[in-house]
């Protein structure tokens, strides 16, 4: 039987062929997404489900699903899919990423111009019969410093457009190495001096729980008097309230907001300020992008119906069902490893060197890197996946090498990741047992056996008595049970590590209880999605 696939959102006609084209039967339906019972009724009857934005793919929804195989995301965001429900149900969650990246920087461009010149206000009072020449004065942008916070996929186009308007381009993203940025021709900062400097100052990154409120009344303390404020990436990152402040004292002149804290935005307090240029959401909304992000995802998710290839999957690595069984595991110890070093790295990383080691290098290891370099930079990126990662790591100079090498040590086989910083290295190892799990085997050098958890405490300290008492003592305190603890240490007296596996996330004053105790040199909490 042909699979059979429901598009419940609006897609072009030209992507519905294609899925009639490669032998796929389709039901499309671009009002049902709105209709959530209608929908709840009849997606029991399909293998895959295509859509846009309007059609929310809810927890509820997946239990109906009783069918269902994947989801296909024409477009970047990720935010109306219950992406841990599908996981769990075994569907596949895909999406397009890069589709809409350059009508996104475009509309960056548009708004700083109309907040520039004040082209809506203008627009409506020449319309109005007034010829009020001298109410809009407004600014050049050239010779300006435009300020770009997250310097990725859109970020760095957006770059090259205010290069092209001869602005002197500053940028900050943890991940932009210094050569990356000469070879942008853009200056590399930090987040306090873009914001001391910049004149124009245009956000492009993901919201994720570092990003979340990023510009806010501290941030605009900082700023220069005048200047202008871009966000065409993901409501949230500013405080909307404190912009409104600022507009409102002159200390910003004006503000170009396509995305709000709450979509869609009916009512907002920023909506009818004077300095203010609004639009519903609009960064991916022309028709070259629409056709090009409905056209990826057809083709996407026939791959996968019909012989199994999996590409720009969000919750599943891009490997073929054959070798599936085995690799998975390693898969998540690769994801593990590289999500460690970027929980426990604050710094601009320069290069990344993957060790398969034994049974490892005969596997399919460009998939495994993949893993690692998802699992390195999903705090900062938090909707990437195994596809997009080496393009976006990249994107910002991090060199990339792998080795492959016949079994060297006590394991059949395991995976070690370094990661070098301008002055630091950071390395761990790990393998998977015989019961399917992955396990940290070595981390800076020091041998241990840890059983990986979702909630994790990750120390370092001084190899002295005391330690695993002030551990034990401070979770105890906290109300937080230990699973596990993992010790390790060079030598005696030498660097130690310690790592608990925890039942539940612990608080930031845990944490700093352990650093004050002057044992503990480092304490980070980490999650994994195991």
């Amino acid at each position: 039987m042909a699979p059979r696939v429901l598009v419940s959102d609006a897609l072009s006609e030209t992507a519905v062929q294609i899925f009639r084209d490669r032998g796929i039967e389709v039901d499309f339906m671009p009002k049902l997404g709105k209709d959530k019972e209608k929908l709840l009724e009849v997606i029991g009857q399909y293998d895959g489900l295509a859509i846009r934005s309007a059609t929310k793919v809810t927890d509820k929804l997946i239990e109906a699903a009783t069918n269902l195989k994947v989801v296909g995301r024409a477009g970047i965001g990720v935010d109306n899919v219950d992406i841990p429900a599908a996981s769990r149900k075994g569907i596949i969650v895909m999406n397009t990423p890069f589709g809409n990246s350059i009508t996104t920087a475009e509309h960056a461009i548009a708004l700083m111009f109309a907040v520039a010149r004040q082209i809506p206000e203008a627009n409506a009072s020449t319309h109005a019969g007034k010829w009020e020449k001298n109410r809009f004065m407004g600014v050049e942008l050239t010779g300006k410093v435009l300020g770009v916070i997250g310097c990725g996929n859109i970020g760095s186009i957006v770059a090259a457009r205010g290069i092209g308007l001869k602005m002197h381009v500053i940028a900050f993203d943890p991940f932009l190495s210094p050569e990356r940025a000469v070879e942008m021709g853009v200056e590399k900062v930090e987040l306090d001096e873009l914001f001391a400097r910049a004149d124009f100052i245009t956000l492009h990154t993901p919201l994720t729980d570092k990003t979340r409120a990023i510009v806010n009344k501290a941030s605009f303390a900082k700023m220069k008097d005048g200047v202008r404020i871009i966000n065409c990436a993901r409501g949230g990152l500013i405080v909307e309230a404190d912009l409104v402040e600022a507009l409102k004292s002159g200390k910003v002149a004006g503000a170009g907001i396509d995305v709000f804290e709450e979509e869609p935005a009916t009512e907002n307090p920023l909506f009818n300020m004077d300095n203010v240029v609004c639009t519903p959401h609009l960064g991916a909304s022309t028709t070259e992008a629409q056709e090009n992000v409905a056209l990826q995802v057809a083709e996407q998710m026939s791959d996968y119906l019909i012989n199994g290839a999996v590409s720009n999957a969000i919750n599943m690595p891009s490997i073929s069902a054959d070798e599936a069984p085995k690799l998975k595991p390693f898969v998540k110890l690769a994801d593990v490893l590289g999500a460690f070093v970027g929980q426990v790295t604050d710094e601009p990383i320069k290069s990344v060197e993957i060790l398969y080691d034994g049974s490892t290098a005969a596997m399919n290891t460009k998939a495994l890197t993949s893993a690692a370099l998802a699992g390195l930079i999903r705090s900062q990126v938090s909707d990437v996946n195994m596809v997009s990662a080496p393009i976006m790591v990249k994107e910002r100079g991090i060199t990339l090498s792998e080795t492959k090498r016949d079994k060297s040590g006590v394991f059949d086989g395991y995976i070690k990741l370094t990661v070098r910083m301008a002055d630091k290295t950071r390395e761990v190892a790990g393998t998977v047992f015989s019961d399917g799990k992955p396990r940290f085997i070595q981390i800076k050098g020091i041998n241990l056996d840890a059983e990986i958890g979702r909630y994790m405490i990750y120390t370092t300290n001084n190899d002295v008595p005391g330690i695993i008492g002030l551990l034990g003592t401070t979770m105890g305190k906290a109300g937080v049970n230990i699973a596990n603890f993992s010790l390790g240490r060079n030598r005696p007296g030498g660097d130690a590590i310690a790592l608990l596996y925890v039942d539940e996330p612990v608080t930031e004053d845990v944490l700093e209880e352990l650093r004050a105790s002057n044992l503990i040199l480092q304490a980070k909490p980490l999650t994994f999605d195991v």
